[in-house]
């Protein structure tokens, strides 16, 4: 109704028709303010203005002038409408890919549980027969004087136990107690006969026998965990691989949606476990940031940077490597292994040479154990917390496991995305390894132990790199190698000729020590055996690949393929 000036209706009325709810949500989705005024119905579709004073207004036409919009331009707001609503529907699909990224990152940064021997011995609790109460051999029969109730105080001192006999509230609880005790003496007796039934023989020497069962496997299994130790300690190959690969299975039970396996292969000429890890695939990590409504209405992807891309996925690579080296270096509680050596292996159809079903080594590294107990591989809680302005990305040089990832030697492939691959540090594959089979620091490791048999203590590593190492030692007087030496040993592919000898013989003079020795895994030329005869290098000793396989013999007791 309208109202005229005095407040009072002039009989005309407006009618306002509500905002349709199918355009209202178009509106909304394509950002556009609504106008609060219902007298503005006219500005707006599914509005209405009203019309001259006494009239209704006058429905949509056929498309004149001052009518509503016509069927084509409906149709055309409606897919309109339909494609926002799939763009929002795809874009929050992508970033669902996204939390579950960051999920993942969280979970694979958790501290991973020792699982050392002690941590996988059973314990026998022995459970009790359901049917026990007290036994009742050891079950007292009921005595009147635990049931009988206490006798009234006497009124008269002097009157005797007949006037006490006379209260009637005394005689209720005695007639109560005696009814107690009755009760309580059938079945005592009940339970006694019952004990010696068949029945209850048979369910006890059943609970006894399975009880005796469950002793026996649990003492069982105890007793071949301490095989197992034993062996472990020996450095036996499958006792340790063993250990460890139970201890990598643990590690991925905060991530078992995310498969990535770790198999370990134990060397014990070096000590060294030489690590395989699957990563995963690299799709994992998405490619976009969400959809765009383009002008013409199509729905057009946003990709991500690509180095964005590849930046997540290192950061997801290096907390699986982080993980599984901290899970091998929490149960070698015994220090059996010298070092660890961790291939990560992309084996992706393709993901090697074209055409072939080669794996690609994206990650590798080589450290001994000096360095992983310098290295704090994981935190012990809140890991790697991510700075409000950065959201769950960060850049690669300022994430947290890359860092500590390099800070290990690590070689970490540029790209994963473009198929960039790194050298394996070294490969777990023959039965005896040789001498390019091993990593830098198992080559290391290698000639220090069979040196530091013959003689050789008080190690000082001077150089180390891929080829070989420089050391200074000293031998104990009355061994096989006394006096200090300067030690060169490297891993050569060419023969070592009188160059060798000659720069040995000037190290040997700038370190002061009486000795060098020049260790090969391959062979010296005529003229450096030569040269090392004649009086001025006599101080010089060589070690060739025949030698070195002598020694791995003789010390170690174990094969070496020192050659190439």
């Amino acid at each position: 109704m309208q109202y005229s000036a005095d407040g009072r209706p002039d009989g005309t009325a407006t009618a306002h028709f509500p905002q349709p709810g199918f355009l209202a949500s178009v509106f909304r989705d394509l950002g556009v303010d609504q106008d609060a005024d219902p007298d503005r119905g006219a500005a707006e579709p599914g509005g209405s203005a009203p019309g001259p004073e006494g009239t209704a207004p006058e429905p949509y036409g056929d498309g004149a002038p001052g009518d509503g919009p016509s069927g084509s331009e409906q149709e055309a707001v409606a897919a309109h409408a339909r494609a926002a609503a799939l763009t929002h529907h795809r874009t929050q699909t992508v970033r669902t890919e996204h939390d579950r990224l960051a999920d993942l990152l969280r979970r694979a940064a958790l501290p991973v549980s020792a699982m050392d021997f002690e941590s996988q011995l059973r314990r026998y609790e022995p459970r009790p027969f359901a049917a026990d109460g007290p036994g009742p051999d050891t079950e007292a029969e009921p005595r009147w004087e635990d049931f009988a109730p206490a006798e009234p105080p006497a009124a008269d001192p002097e009157s005797g136990p007949s006037r006490r006999l006379l209260d009637s509230g005394y005689q209720r609880e005695l007639a109560q107690a005696r009814l107690t005790h009755q009760r309580a003496l059938r079945e005592f007796r009940t339970r006694r006969a019952e004990a010696g039934s068949p029945a209850a023989d048979d369910a006890r020497r059943a609970h006894e026998e399975a009880e005796e069962a469950r002793a026996r496997a649990v003492r069982e299994y105890n007793d071949s965990l301490e095989e197992c130790r034993r062996a472990y300690r020996q450095a036996e190959p499958a006792a340790v691989e063993s250990l460890l690969e139970r201890a990598l299975a643990a590690a991925e039970t905060a991530t078992q949606d995310l498969p990535a396996p770790c198999r370990a292969v134990f060397r014990p000429l070096t000590r060294t476990a030489v690590l395989d890890l699957d990563l995963p695939p690299l799709d994992l990590v998405p490619s976009l940031t969400g959809y765009r409504l383009a002008p013409d209405g199509e729905i057009a992807p946003v990709p991500r940077p690509p180095a964005d891309r590849a930046t997540d996925y290192l950061r997801l690579v290096a907390r699986l490597a982080l993980r599984a080296l901290q899970a091998a270096d929490a149960v070698d509680t015994d220090e059996i292994l010298a070092g660890v050596v961790l291939n990560g292996w992309l084996r992706e159809p393709g993901a090697g040479r074209p055409g072939t079903a080669e794996p690609l080594c994206l990650v590798s590294v080589d450290a001994d154990r000096d360095a992983l107990a310098r290295t704090r591989l994981l935190p012990p809680a809140a890991p790697y917390e991510e700075r409000d302005d950065e959201g769950v990305y960060a850049d690669a040089e300022q994430d947290e496991a890359l860092v500590r990832l390099r800070q290990l030697g690590a070689a970490v492939t540029p790209d994963p995305y473009d198929r960039t691959a790194v050298q394996p540090a070294a490969r777990a594959g023959a039965a005896v390894p040789a001498a390019a089979d091993l990593s830098a620091n198992e080559f290391a490791q290698l000639v220090r132990d069979l040196l530091t048999r013959g003689g050789l203590t008080e190690w000082s590593v001077r150089l180390r790199g891929p080829a070989g190492l420089v050391a200074t030692a000293e031998g104990t007087p009355g061994s096989a190698l006394p006096g200090r030496w300067l030690v060169w040993a490297s891993r050569d592919a060419e023969p070592v000729g009188t160059d060798h000898i000659a720069t040995l013989a000037e190290g040997v003079r700038e370190e002061s020590v009486e000795r060098g020795l020049r260790l090969t895994t391959g062979r010296f030329t005529d003229e450096a055996l030569d040269l090392t005869a004649e009086e001025s290098h006599r101080h010089i000793h060589l070690v060739d690949g025949d030698g070195l396989r002598e020694l791995a013999r003789t010390h170690l007791g174990l094969p070496f393929g020192a050659g190439h």
